[in-house]
């Protein structure tokens, strides 16, 4: 057999700090040289990644400017249907880290040269942009673009006329103000008409904080009395001339109330029968206990991941409780998952936060539960879709040079792309029998991480491995030296390869082929929004992926059964 080293002529091998004759390589940002996705891979990388946290080599600022500038490409090239829809399949099926990308990328196309593009998009925004502050962000992002048209004031109007009174009220309560824009500044601007009594009693508040007459509230002292509320006696409390809570305005109503009421029971009570969201609920009460157990009855799924460490700060949250109980119940229903759209990243970024037991901001502590611990875990594996296993032999290869250990995840600071690329390679590895997890930089080395273990204990061992340069030719030449043979090399990278003075990536698959006679793929899992890849667009038997997108082990898994 032949062995590495003897594998035949040097002329087709090229460092990788020179392009490989004859292709269309381009110089990446570590000033090697990498292939260069095309404008939709970009844009979907740039929807499901983002730019906020930038790279190590590139700022956030200037990482949005290029894919700014794919965008004003596709637009110009006549491809602006194909963007909008695109942004509207990540949005709606949750595979991105963050909505904001969506919305950006929507607001530019209200710019479009073609009408047929700006009518679209306007026409999606209620799938998009479908929170109050999704509005706002998109609002703000617009504003780079353009002023305020005729049909953009009327797509605005019509995002507050589409929804009922009820679920309007929820979300201007919920969401007031965020960047540099309230709910009022938007309403003033965009007019929208109605006949309908209790929409413009709405509107009339939101714009000039003045309702419908309240009435005035009595309330009567809490008892002890178990009144189906778990022993708090909170349904002992009764208000006087209140509203039902079907009542359209019921929410804004209860709003309103629970900045007069002068107990923890009270704003209970209110929160309870009228499902006030934490917003709602005056920040004096958000450190009761009881508030809390309120709030969690209805309390969003992501919502709730983000409250967790408050809520076991002030005691809700404990070994063995109710509300412990139905929090874990809660993260471990794949269907609840679904319906919240709530990214695995998130869960793995909220796991990450709870188990270290304090703040990163600020100089709150708690001690986490081992329960809600273990949940998240498994919350993280079943965001993504269910994927069967291919039993092909896999090496997992983790990139942890300094790059991956500088470069943060969108809207996610505290955790870095090493860390979720060995997040994201122990979904497939879940789902797989025979794989190696091996992590490079310079150097090619095991590491002991298995979807057995925990994800937080995973990321610390991640965490830990020191930094070097970025050799992703590594996985292959190993492979080669080892006489390991593998049917596939999936790895997870930001593609700023440049540290072999002999080969490109694409160059030691290729040799790995030919010395043992196998197809082997390679999968690259892009995971930065750049404009870089190791793999060969030409070459069939290669593939590139992004990162942190919920379908991505699926994905791998059909190029892997060889499924078109």
């Amino acid at each position: 057999m032949k062995t590495y080293d003897n594998l035949g002529p040097r002329s087709s091998r090229t460092p990788q700090s020179e392009p490989i004759p004859g292709s269309e390589q381009r110089e990446n940002n570590a000033s090697g040289f990498s292939f260069v996705v095309d404008d939709m891979t970009r844009l979907l990388r740039f929807l499901i990644l983002g730019s906020q946290g930038g790279t190590y080599y590139v700022k956030a600022r200037e990482l949005t400017k290029q894919n700014l500038d794919v965008v004003e490409r596709l637009l110009a090239a006549k491809r602006g249907q194909e963007i909008v829809e695109s942004i509207v399949a990540v949005s709606e099926q949750g595979r991105a880290v963050s909505n904001d990308p969506a919305l950006f990328a929507l607001a530019c196309c209200t710019v479009a040269d073609d009408l047929a593009v700006r009518r679209a998009a306007l026409a999606m925004l209620p799938r998009v942009a479908r929170t109050g502050t999704h509005l706002l962000h998109f609002v703000r992002y617009t504003k780079q673009f353009r002023g305020w048209g005729r049909a953009y004031k009327r797509s605005i109007a019509e995002w507050y006329q589409s929804k009922s009174v009820a679920k309007l009220a929820y979300q201007v309560v919920k969401y007031q103000q965020r960047d540099g824009y309230a709910q009022r500044d938007l309403l003033r601007l965009a007019h929208p008409k109605t006949d309908d009594v209790d929409r413009n009693a709405l509107y009339k508040w939101i714009v000039d904080d003045i309702g419908p007459e309240f009435p005035v509230i009595h309330t009567s002292e809490p008892n002890n009395a178990d009144t189906g509320t778990r022993g708090n006696g909170l349904d002992s409390l009764e208000i006087q001339n209140a509203p039902t809570p079907e009542h359209p305005l019921a929410l804004l109503w209860a709003f309103e109330s629970a900045k007069r009421m002068e107990t923890d029971e009270e704003v209970a009570r209110l929160v309870k029968r009228y499902r006030l969201p934490r917003e709602a609920v005056p920040t004096t009460r958000l450190n009761a206990s009881l508030v809390w157990e309120a709030l969690l009855e209805d309390m969003p799924l992501e919502a709730m991941t983000r409250n967790l460490a408050t809520m076991t700060r002030v005691g809700l949250l404990k070994p063995m409780s109710a509300a412990t109980q139905a929090v874990v119940e809660r993260l471990r229903s794949q269907e609840a998952i679904r319906k919240a759209r709530l990214h695995p990243i998130k869960l793995l970024a909220a796991l990450k936060t709870y188990q270290n037991g304090k703040s990163e901001r600020g100089t709150n502590t708690w001690t986490p539960v081992p329960a809600i611990i273990d949940a998240l875990n498994d919350a993280f594996y079943l965001a993504f879709k269910n994927v069967e296993p291919t039993n092909k032999r896999l090496v997992l290869a983790l990139d942890v040079s300094g790059s991956m250990g500088m470069s943060s995840i969108n809207a996610l600071p505290s955790l870095t792309a090493r860390e979720g690329s060995a997040a994201m390679a122990l979904v497939t590895a879940a789902a797989e029998r025979d794989y190696s997890i091996m992590a490079f930089g310079h150097e090619f080395v095991p590491v002991d991480i298995s979807p057995r273990q925990r994800l937080d204990d995973v990321i610390q061992r991640i965490s830990g491995l020191p930094f070097g340069a970025t050799d992703c030719a590594l996985p292959m030449t190993w492979a080669m030296k080892q006489h390991v043979k593998a049917d596939a090399f999936i790895i997870y990278t930001d593609s700023e390869t440049w540290a072999n003075p002999l080969m490109h990536p694409v160059q030691a698959l290729r040799e790995y082929r030919k010395m043992f006679g196998i197809p082997a793929k390679l999968i690259v899992v892009s995971m930065v929004g750049t404009e870089f890849s190791i793999a060969d667009p030409d070459d069939g038997g290669m593939l590139d992926v992004v990162g942190f997108d919920t379908n991505t082990p699926q994905v791998i898994a059909e190029f892997l059964r060889g499924a078109e």
